[in-house]
């Protein structure tokens, strides 16, 4: 596959990203930039130089020129969540980083496809939309699409089946507000229920499903893995390089990115994550879930929770 991604931020997600797609066939070209010039060129130069077992590929450590004709920019730019530090804490200053480098990289790179993945990334995803003068179309983020990971590997491991015949999201922010909407989550077609007790008679027996367990479990993963390692950066790069092998495939496929609603589930003004068909053109269109009256409750709960850091940022 020929693409040329550029990655900005050569922290330990932007390089890790950069990292494993240099091990994928998704990208011919990656280039790294960051404000530490000597640090992106040490990341380029170990990465690159691993390449040679496999097909020919181009990393290199460059400035906003180099992304001319990228067909995706990630950015990454910002200052790492602290233990015990929400993502909500990070707001202004990864928004000030964002808008000075926003101008610069859309020059650079106006076509491109833009996947926001700087914390907190629904604010983050919002503040580009707004201000980098794109068509929303090329703009998403990461949003929960490492959460609905995190919940399928949870219900994989309780049910012991394979992750990829479970088809289960999670709706709302990328935080503490975001939620799993039960009513839609399925195992091959089955309703968890339904599958519990289908496999009864095969000798599988599982525990009741712990509900408030399993979303606690999503909520907390990356509080728990900084407070161990000091910062989370290999789930969310893989996740972020599915999003583009996504984004350069011959068609459409559905994840819950973040992206801006226009009176979807009655929310309109803030970017939040609900399964949403994406594609080689970027964002398509929402997919209309039906919801609990519940379920919507919780995902305009979770909108406002974002519109109220909205209006304390300055834009």
């Amino acid at each position: 596959m020929s693409s040329k991604i550029t990655i900005i931020g050569a922290g330990s997600v932007g390089s890790t990203i950069a990292y494993t797609l240099s091990n994928e066939d998704i990208a011919s070209e990656i280039v790294m930039i960051d404000i530490n010039k000597q640090k992106v060129v040490g990341e380029a130069m170990d990465i690159v130089q691993g390449s040679s077992f496999r097909d020919p590929i181009s990393v290199i450590a460059g400035d906003y020129d180099d992304a001319k004709d990228s067909d995706i920019v990630i950015i990454t730019s910002g200052v790492a969540r602290k233990p015990g530090q929400t993502r909500i804490e990070l707001t202004q200053t990864n928004v000030d980083i964002l808008k000075s480098i926003t101008p610069e990289i859309v020059k650079a790179a106006p076509n491109a496809l833009y996947i926001i993945v700087s914390n907190p990334v629904d604010i983050m995803t919002y503040v580009f939309t707004k201000i980098s003068g794109l068509p929303e179309n090329q703009i998403m983020g990461s949003g929960t699409l490492l959460d609905t990971a995190r919940l399928r590997y949870g219900l994989s491991e309780h049910f012991q089946i394979a992750q990829r015949n479970i088809h289960a999201y999670v709706f709302g922010e990328h935080g503490d507000s975001s939620f799993v909407p039960w009513s839609v989550a399925k195992i091959s077609g089955c309703s968890l229920d339904e599958y519990a007790e289908m496999m009864k008679q095969y000798g599988k027996n599982f525990e009741p499903l712990d509900e408030a367990k399993m979303t606690a479990y999503i909520h907390e993963s990356g509080a728990r893995i900084i407070e161990n390692k000091g910062a989370t950066f290999y789930a969310v790069s893989v996740s972020v390089c599915r999003l583009c092998s996504l984004l350069l495939s011959a068609y459409d496929s559905i994840s819950t990115i973040s992206s801006m609603l226009h009176g979807e589930y009655g929310i309109s003004d803030v970017c939040i994550s609900v399964p949403t068909l994406i594609g080689p053109n970027g964002v398509r269109c929402k997919v209309p879930v039906k919801l609990t009256a519940e379920e919507e409750e919780k995902l305009r709960h979770s909108a406002d929770v974002l519109k109220g850091v909205i209006e304390k940022i300055e834009l």
